[in-house]
């Protein structure tokens, strides 16, 4: 047997917006989950009880139909008790379980529903155009938003403008992050300048604080060391004979990402059993270290091994930009690049 070996900078997907719509589902991490599958902490009844709460939103949303008609129930008269928001936000830490939840519901209620990170919702935005998206989506009965968060004024207002048309369709929305929905935006931009969207946000949900240790407290997992370029092509060898494996030149693919819309990254690594970076280096600008977090996000979706040379991952972003307001993104980048890595040398695999 032999490898088939390719270049991720000799691809150039395109995607169309069916099959956009279509990727909007759990990844292969999370297709088969559901809340039997969920295993609570017994030191953190939050946990439980977030199953609890979880159970019985599926079991409205199960009930309402796509599209309109929950406006009126939902902003309409009567007492509180039988108020109900458009969502669910589950709030916690790493590493508690929130997008396992997430997923369980996806799994839980009936379609059409679409599931994917708050980033893969604005990448949609931007590939299909704002009426588009909002036209797509408003006919589905759920919509899962997992990693939320707002990195700069154009999203908040993006969102804010997405989810409210959303919920005048009655479409149900559920969310996680490790912020809370008031507090969305801080540290990024001059939040109180935006603070009418973002108390919109705020408003759409109902707030499930999921208690349990946060990865943040534990510190990044240990990056093995890269290897030398000698021993790549024997390492690769080892452990993909017969597979398909993407080898790129580090610098080379960066420069390529600028030119692929990140809806399409799915696309870009569709088909591959593992990915080959040689001499990763450390990315200076803000700009291609974002793109290149979506990427590190997609491979971890599908989770392809990696094996490089260069640079361990936990020097792939500066010093600045591991302390700056995007420093969640890149924690969880560098956090899943060595489990990746990991897995292509070690054949282990433990992140976020």
């Amino acid at each position: 047997m032999s490898i088939q070996t390719e270049h991720l900078t000799d691809r150039r997907p395109s995607v169309s917006a069916d099959e956009l719509l279509a990727a909007f589902r759990p990844s292969e991490r999370f297709g088969e989950v559901s809340f039997d599958t969920y295993r609570p902490d017994p030191q953190q009844p939050s946990q439980s009880e977030a199953v609890r709460e979880l159970r019985a939103f599926a079991d409205s949303v199960s009930r309402t139909g796509s599209g309109g008609g929950f406006l009126a129930r939902l902003f309409g008269g009567g007492s509180r008790g039988q108020d109900v928001r458009t969502g669910i936000y589950l709030d916690g830490g790493f590493g508690v379980g929130k997008t396992h939840l997430l997923a369980s519901l996806w799994h839980a209620v009936p379609g059409p529903k679409a599931f994917g990170t708050f980033v893969e919702y604005t990448n949609l935005v931007g590939a299909l155009g704002f009426r588009k998206a909002v036209d797509a989506l408003s006919d589905y009965r759920l919509v899962g938003i997992d990693e939320f968060e707002l990195d700069d004024p154009g999203d908040t207002v993006l969102m804010s403008r997405l989810m409210r048309e959303l919920a005048d369709a009655g479409v149900r929305i559920a969310a996680t992050s490790n912020t809370l929905p008031g507090s969305l935006g801080e540290g990024r931009f001059a939040a109180q300048d935006f603070q009418r969207e973002i108390q919109v946000l705020a408003d759409q949900f109902e707030v499930l604080r999921i208690d349990g240790e946060d990865f943040r407290h534990r510190g990044l997992p240990q990056a093995p060391a890269p290897l030398a370029e000698d021993e790549l092509e024997r390492a690769v060898a080892e452990r993909f004979d017969g597979q398909v494996v993407a080898v790129d030149d580090f610098d080379r693919l960066v420069e390529h990402l600028a030119g692929v819309h990140p809806s399409r990254y799915r696309k870009l690594i569709e088909g591959l059993d593992a990915v080959v970076w040689r001499d990763v280096r450390t990315i200076e600008q803000q700009a291609v270290a974002l793109r290149f977090v979506v990427l590190a996000d997609r491979l971890y979706d599908k989770n392809l091994p990696i094996i490089a040379s260069g640079k361990a991952f936990d020097e792939v972003f500066t010093p600045e930009m591991m302390t700056g307001g995007y420093q969640k993104k890149y924690y969880r980048a560098v956090s899943r690049l060595t489990a990746l890595a990991r897995e292509g040398i070690l054949g282990d695999v433990s992140a976020v």
